[in-house]
């Protein structure tokens, strides 16, 4: 029992730490991490619903977070981060550890959110854009040894540029003991049809047909891939080899005798693309390889071994959308489907697939549990890498012994069904 004067030390206390991570009205407070907020960057996106709401399940969902702080590192012209800031009333900080700490000594904040992608960064010889994600990650990690507390983090697509890093990252979650997420939105966009695989599925291989660049895009149709393929019997394991290859050249490796059910699931994946190329608003031919082979002779695709025997492979063709197909081998049905992405407007005025990461961001940091394991990513990271070193080699395979990564999908479906 305390006396009167205890408990309004007690009570004291408690208004003080409930201050200094969560407002007394219960809603908690992120600090927002971005390298540049103008039209269509990534930083815009994430802002603007993450202050003006979103889009979810028919009508319009205010923000469960409020943003306490916001770190912009660049100001282009064209810049909308100043003009944000000064709409929402937000505070903007000068640095990271600021941000996280609203100015003070300790960590202040219940959730921190990393937007370190588009920007005026350099690019090295391996063509790889060096956005500062591992080192504002380690920013935040040293505030929060310094603090002797953590809080959930959300990184934006893959970790790093090294798998040094990129393991670094998540050993450090582990190691602190806070909640991780990161990757693409693709994996928690809706799906044409609406389906998943069943939790410990017998499949076999998995194949995405996407677009984009190297180093950028790619990484969207890895995790279209991986968060299908994570759920198969057993979990993942981990990969052996990425071997990137474009041209005349992947045409000759798709035809060996060992690839026929890589060929089958190119094709189904294909059929389930809204973006063909089309002459006279008509196909030509029926959708097939040959058809494929003539109107994507240039296509690249990254074939990827894993630990158990299990196959990944993804092409990137001139089409605008990302595509599935994975292979059960207990009955030899192909499961397909389209990663939808309707494309965002000029701010979060229109349904997109933003919104339901910005939902899982928001619930990670509620919860302080991440929906699905960061492992994702950080497998999803290494593949990238590997090909990107596949292609830098002159296109031959990479082995990639570090990569022996560990894990269980969620048993629950973690995409946006509506």
């Amino acid at each position: 029992m305390l006396d009167r004067r205890q408990f309004i030390v007690a009570a004291g206390a408690a208004l003080a730490a409930s201050r200094a991570l969560g407002s007394v009205s219960g809603r908690k407070k992120v600090a927002f991490l971005g390298t540049e907020v103008r039209q269509h960057s990534h930083a815009q996106h994430f802002l603007d619903r993450m202050t003006m709401g979103y889009g979810w399940k028919g009508k319009w969902q205010s923000p469960r977070l409020d943003v306490a702080s916001v770190f912009i590192d660049q100001f282009p012209a064209g810049d909308l981060g100043r003009e944000r800031v000064k709409r929402h009333k937000l505070k903007l900080y000068p640095s990271i550890a600021e941000a996280l700490t609203l100015g003070g000594e300790k960590l202040a904040v219940d959730g921190v959110v990393i937007i370190a992608e588009h920007g005026d960064y350099p690019t090295n010889a391996k063509g790889q854009r060096l956005y500062p994600r591992y080192e504002w990650f380690k920013e935040v990690v040293k505030v929060f040894e310094s603090s002797g507390q953590s809080v959930p983090v959300f990184n934006d697509k893959h970790l790093s540029t090294t798998w040094v890093q990129a393991k670094e990252m998540v050993d450090d979650s582990k190691r602190l003991g806070f909640p991780f997420l990161a990757g693409s939105s693709l994996p928690v966009t809706w799906r044409l049809p609406s389906i998943d695989l069943p939790f410990g599925a017998p499949l076999s291989e998995s194949v995405c047909v996407g677009y984009g660049g190297v180093d950028s895009y790619d990484f969207h149709g890895l995790e279209t891939a991986q968060c299908m393929s994570e759920r198969r019997a057993g979990g993942e394991v981990g990969i052996s080899s990425v071997h990137a290859v474009r041209g005349a050249a992947m045409w000759e490796q798709l035809a060996r005798n060992d690839r026929e059910s890589t060929r089958r699931l190119l094709v189904a994946a294909l059929c389930r693309s809204h973006t063909l190329p089309v002459r006279d608003g008509y196909y030509t031919d029926p959708i097939s390889l040959e058809w494929a082979k003539k109107v994507f002779p240039e296509m690249l695709a990254y074939f990827i071994e894993h630990r158990d025997g299990f196959r990944t492979t993804l092409f990137l063709a001139s089409i605008q959308d990302f595509n599935y197909a994975g292979l059960r081998k207990d009955n030899g049905e192909i499961v397909s489907c389209q990663m939808f992405l309707p494309m965002p407007g000029h701010a979060a005025t229109t349904a997109d697939f933003f919104h339901p990461l910005v939902r899982h961001i928001e619930q990670t940091v509620i919860d302080r549990k991440a929906p699905y394991p960061v492992e994702r990513t950080l497998l999803t990271s290494g593949m990238t890498l590997a090909a990107v070193d596949s292609l830098a080699q002159g296109q031959v395979p990479v082995n990639t012994p570090d990569m022996e990564v560990r894990y269980r999908g969620p048993e629950e479906s973690m995409f946006w069904r509506e």
